[in-house]
């Protein structure tokens, strides 16, 4: 498994790499050619009145994303409970695959929104302002229920995909009072 560890407001030590590295190994050790690469984001809070400190884990395993992140006053805490999670997300995700019991459809899961009008009506395509943060990965087609499980295991609010019947781009996300819903392109 490859490990990258980097560092913002503060310098990784030998020390801090070789805790980070102990700690992921044991926590992704149990998942043995399910995880092919983990990146791990430590970061120190600037303002010195907020003693926060952050361990952000992005673990790469058979084309799926699984993160994670923990924040506390000490560096070696926030890493010990961002292993922990991220090795609760991999049990969790290695038990769905191997479990064959009934899982809730589509229709059980999503309640159907209607979009009325042209969502482009009026509008003129402008260019993002330079301080925009842009993210580009890779898109592969995936059923509704797959991108429900991702988002489950991305920890986000919402998860685009592209759906593997339509080929079109979709957006699954977790509503204010519970359940998922899904935006959809509308045909014109």
């Amino acid at each position: 498994m490859k490990l990258l560890i980097h560092g913002r407001n503060l310098e990784v030590t030998a020390a801090i790499r070789d805790y980070t590295e102990d700690k992921l190994g044991r926590a992704i050790g149990h998942f043995n050619g399910l995880v092919k690469e983990a990146d791990v984001h430590l970061s120190v809070a600037r303002n010195p009145r907020v003693p926060q400190q952050t361990a952000e884990v992005t673990v790469f395993a058979n084309g799926l994303v699984i993160r994670a992140q923990e924040r506390s006053e000490n560096l070696y805490a926030s890493i010990d409970m961002v292993a922990n999670k991220i090795s609760r997300q991999l049990r969790r995700f290695k038990d769905r695959q191997h479990d064959h019991h009934h899982t809730p459809s589509t229709e059980e899961l999503l309640e159907e929104l209607p979009i009325g009008g042209d969502l482009t009506a009026g509008r003129v395509a402008e260019l993002p302002l330079p301080a925009v943060r842009r993210k580009y990965f890779a898109m592969p087609a995936m059923s509704i229920d797959d991108a429900l499980h991702q988002l489950e295991l991305i920890d986000h609010d919402f998860y685009v995909f592209r759906d593997s019947s339509s080929g079109g781009i979709q957006v699954v996300y977790r509503r204010n009072h519970g359940g998922f819903g899904v935006i959809q392109p509308r045909e014109s």
